[in-house]
């Protein structure tokens, strides 16, 4: 009867989170068994397939037999607490014993506190690390999810053509908007804040998520290409991976668009690295977050960043790692160090009143942190960055945020701002290739 009175407590400790599942007074039944997979993972990837990728491992999943909905300031700490609960309960048997096997949980977080997060427990998860592969089932009240093994699926349609129109503000009313935020800069009110811009993109016909993903994935490798629940993208910032104690957060600051041109390109990222401008939001950036990590645990951070090399943009980054020492887990690391310095500014309250006041839109679940975790509070989050929000058959969000600081000038901006929609705009309308089996 344990179960039952874990379940129960939901409602009573924790009355913001809507739960969801089909038997919630039933414990969760997990089996996790080794598998051999096709070397790309999306060949097996339904429809709508919640998907967490880079550089060819990782998992994709599909099904649901719970859904856990918060809001508010302690919506981490809430569905961190609700997934404890199930996951505590929960039968199983993992035949693997690896990262991300048995019981996970897959999530998506807002940017700002009063925007609706969820975490969503899959009924499959096919998984690959390290030349392992694997096999999750998930199920409640004695109910075996249909699809337990995966199967090749059929090519993803076309979205057709795409088309594009400005979202809450254009690009004069955009640049009006980094001009004040220079202006309030140099008033001293802020050392930095990132303003975003959103575009709205319409397509022919109703997207299959599979066949953006399908180009990120080929496209950006490097990348984490992930889809939960609407939100797809391939973001190359990881806020926090936690793993048997270890903490690494890769701090991304200051960006410059590429050439194509190999030896321009290289002469670019020497300008880069020297960019006081750039260095200095960089600085910022890589502070908060080392402070939030450091209340946990020893760290160690690198004195200088590294050109980090997109097929579209360089960026400066940073690695940070540490142990942790606290017994936390990842949503709860995550609690601390969202929103960083790199997609709100600083200091982080002042920033975030500019960025309400500025944008004029509702970043929904862009700059949030998205990613999955598993019973052991293991787990990797990043935050949502080159990504677009599913918003209908045929429409879709598509995102882009720039840090702006005193040196910062809005053409500039807006050029970075349109580089950094470049992964989104080319994953809709470009060509659809399989890797064979």
């Amino acid at each position: 009867m344990a179960h039952r009175a874990r379940l129960r407590s939901l409602a009573v400790l924790l009355p913001l989170v809507s739960v969801s599942a089909e038997t919630t007074d039933a414990p969760l039944v997990v089996r996790t068994r080794r598998m051999d997979l096709p070397d790309n993972l999306l060949d097996v990837a339904p429809p709508d397939a919640t998907v967490w990728l880079r550089r060819g491992d990782g998992m994709i999943a599909w099904g649901e037999v719970a859904r856990f909905s918060v809001t508010g300031p302690s919506r981490f700490a809430d569905a961190a607490r609700a997934w404890q609960l199930l996951a505590e309960g929960a039968v199983v048997r993992d035949e693997v014993g690896t990262n991300g096997t048995g019981p996970v949980a897959f999530g998506s977080f807002a940017f700002a506190d009063d925007g609706e997060s969820v975490l969503v427990v899959p009924e499959v998860v096919v998984g690959r690390r390290g030349g392992v592969g694997w096999v999750t089932t998930m199920s409640r009240g004695g109910r075996v999810p249909a699809a337990t093994v995966p199967v090749r699926q059929s090519d993803p349609p076309s979205p057709g053509d795409v088309r594009l129109r400005a979202g809450a503000l254009s690009e004069e009313e955009w640049c009006v908007a980094v001009e004040d935020a220079v202006g309030r800069i140099a008033a001293g009110e802020l050392e930095k804040v990132v303003l975003a811009r959103d575009v709205v993109a319409h397509t022919d016909t109703a997207l299959d998520v599979r066949w953006p993903l399908a180009h990120f994935a080929e496209h950006y490798p490097g990348c984490w290409t992930f889809h939960v629940d609407g939100l797809l993208g391939a973001t190359p910032e990881m806020l926090v991976r936690l793993d048997n104690g270890l903490a690494t957060s890769r701090v991304l600051a200051g960006t410059i668009r590429r050439t194509g041109d190999d030896e321009h390109d290289l002469a670019l990222a020497g300008s880069l690295a020297r960019s006081s401008k750039d260095l200095e939001e960089h600085e910022l950036a890589v502070r908060s977050v080392a402070d939030a990590l450091a209340r946990h645990g020893t760290l160690n951070v690198p004195e200088s960043p590294f050109v980090l090399h997109l097929p579209n943009v360089m960026h400066l980054a940073t690695d940070v790692t540490g142990v942790v020492h606290d017994g936390r887990n990842a949503l709860e690391l995550v609690a601390d160090l969202h929103p960083s310095a790199a997609v709100c500014g600083t200091p982080t309250a002042k920033a975030k009143v500019a960025i309400t006041e500025l944008e004029r839109m509702d970043r929904g679940r862009y700059a949030g942190p998205v990613g999955w975790m598993d019973a052991d509070g293991d787990g990797e989050w990043a935050i949502a960055l080159r990504c677009a929000q599913v918003d209908g058959d045929t429409t879709l969000r598509l995102f882009a945020g720039c840090g702006v600081v005193a040196g910062s000038t809005p053409a500039d901006e807006l050029a970075e701002a349109d580089a950094k929609l470049t992964p989104v705009r080319d994953a809709l309308a470009g060509t659809y290739r399989r890797v064979s089996v």
